[in-house]
């Protein structure tokens, strides 16, 4: 699959090609699905807590005699049926960690860079290069590339200082290293903006093996 590839004016300065082992496969929607289930799991701290009728301070004694008064019998003030008394079945500290294996994990990845590359929601510039880190500057490269105000996600092969310092700034715009990218992330953002550098790092660590150019014995 062939893209236009843009310098950061917005010019294009001739094409570049995709891999279609990585962005021409047919979209797996299970595998998508599963991939996000994991990783919105994984943001879960699991620290929620309440406490049970034993952790609760107070009721220590009876409130009153078991007969005489005329009223229902209660053994500590911190009963559950009680204002201020323990929790019954509260939350408790536990794990949310979801595990998928590794190539259902890349299957996922792959899909969905494909079903951005279908829908034509893939840019690629040829480098963003900015002479001070400054928002205006991060600004303006956004608008040449008629991708200000779009909910993007920029993946790159290294972090530029300058780069990364003046798009901070930007909300609807997310940079990271193609090589940490999730499928959660992709599919959360319309537009993704790459870098020659990305594709190529994408390509190694996404390609399956059955892809692959076999080695020519010397």
């Amino acid at each position: 699959m062939n893209v236009p590839l843009l310098t950061q004016n917005g010019e294009q300065k001739g094409t570049i090609e995709l891999p279609d082992a990585v962005f021409g496969i047919e979209p797996h929607e299970h595998a998508m699905y599963l991939a996000v289930r994991v990783y919105l799991a994984h943001q879960r701290q699991g620290t929620h807590k309440t406490k049970t009728r034993q952790e609760v301070s107070g009721g220590g004694r009876k409130p009153w005699p078991q007969k005489g008064r005329g009223v229902a019998r209660a053994g500590s003030i911190r009963s559950p049926l009680w204002v201020g008394g323990g929790t019954v079945f509260g939350p408790q500290p536990h794990k949310y960690t979801i595990t998928i294996p590794k190539k259902l994990n890349q299957l996922a990845r792959r899909s969905a860079l494909s079903c951005r590359a279908r829908e034509g929601n893939v840019v690629v510039v040829e480098s963003i290069q900015l002479e001070q880190p400054k928002t205006k500057q991060a600004a303006a490269v956004m608008r040449a590339l008629g991708l200000e105000g779009v909910k993007t996600l920029m993946l790159v092969d290294r972090f530029d200082e300058n780069v990364l310092r003046a798009t901070r700034n930007l909300p609807y715009l997310d940079i990271m290293l193609a090589e940490n990218v999730a499928a959660y992330h992709v599919l959360s953002h319309r537009k993704l903006l790459l870098v020659p550098g990305a594709i190529e790092v994408l390509a190694r660590i996404l390609t399956p093996k059955s892809h692959e150019p076999e080695e020519v014995a010397a």
